[in-house]
């Protein structure tokens, strides 16, 4: 199969890859931060995401009545982060804090738990039909080496990149970003000095939560639907995206998520739609094969 590649295509298949890529890194984060904290594969982190979007259109068809204006678009997109976040930290809190000293096979178990019932919960409230998002992004823009981008194609890459450079500022800049860090090294040592455990985990999944619902509602908008299902081939992928940039690191979150979105823009170019899913999962397995803590992961010896 020949491989042809124009300026005008590679121009056109680098915006997608950013913007899918930025999808996957900002989920990806979630759970890279909750594995780095609690050494958990919080598997229901995807379904937040798919909240986020419901939540978002909600408040677009209901509160707004129109998604039209950017007053409404702003609302809606900080709602179903805030609303989403919480709704993380009551996760953390009822299903998996009383397991936390319980084998991690048991709290697995309950992540799987937990993402089936937020997906009968929604399926329950909303129906099992794809809903359309009440809002059309402008489709204005300029062109570049021979392709129209659009201000939302521009707009979502840079909201991406201004979230997860916030994140970087937080985790290295503040009082709870150095307690997360030191946590993610020794959690009983940080105790010992003062560091209330429970109250930066919980945030840790307030903030997970926080920039999946900002995925989800970019996503809804930027695709026009949204569907109960959605939060689990996402969330796959941006599991993948944390393991290929390294489980537990941040950067390498970031890193995995564009990664990913870059390599399967390009195969999905080069082999069809039907095999992207097939390319992503290969190259996650050629990774592992070849580096198994992913691309910045790092060796981690266990202290007895």
């Amino acid at each position: 199969m020949e491989f042809q590649l124009t300026t005008d295509i590679f121009v056109q298949q680098l915006i997608n890859a950013l913007i899918v890529g930025s999808f996957y890194a900002l989920i990806a984060l979630g759970y890279s931060m909750v594995y780095g904290i609690i050494k958990l594969l919080n598997f229901a982190h995807g379904d937040l995401f798919m909240v986020g979007a419901f939540v978002g259109y909600t408040v677009l068809a209901e509160l707004t009545g129109t998604g039209e204006s950017l007053l409404g678009m702003g609302l809606a997109f900080v709602i179903a982060m805030i609303v989403t976040g919480f709704l993380g930290m009551g996760i953390e809190r009822i299903a998996y804090r009383p397991l936390l000293k319980a084998p991690r096979l048991s709290i697995l178990i309950t992540a799987v738990g937990m993402s089936l019932v937020l997906e009968n919960t929604i399926m329950a409230a909303y129906g099992a039909k794809p809903y359309i998002m009440p809002v059309t992004l402008p489709t204005t823009g300029f062109s570049l080496l021979g392709v129209k981008i659009t201000y939302a194609q521009i707009g979502i890459i840079a909201v991406s990149a201004l979230l997860m450079f916030a994140l970087q500022l937080f985790i290295h800049r503040t009082i709870y970003g150095k307690a997360m860090r030191a946590i993610a090294i020794d959690p009983t040592a940080s105790s010992l000095v003062g560091i209330n455990v429970t109250k930066v985990i919980s945030l840790t999944f307030f903030v997970g939560s926080f920039l999946a619902a900002a995925a989800g509602m970019m996503n809804a908008s930027y695709y026009g639907s949204l569907t109960f299902t959605m939060g689990f081939i996402f969330g796959m992928k941006a599991f993948t995206a944390a393991v290929i940039g390294g489980i537990g690191s941040i950067r390498g979150a970031m890193l995995g998520g564009l990664t990913l979105g870059v390599l399967e823009t390009i195969g999905t170019y080069q082999f069809g739609g039907e095999w992207k899913d097939v390319f992503a999962f290969f190259i996650l397995i050629a990774l592992l094969v070849v580096k198994p803590t992913g691309i910045l992961g790092q060796k981690v010896t266990e202290r007895m």
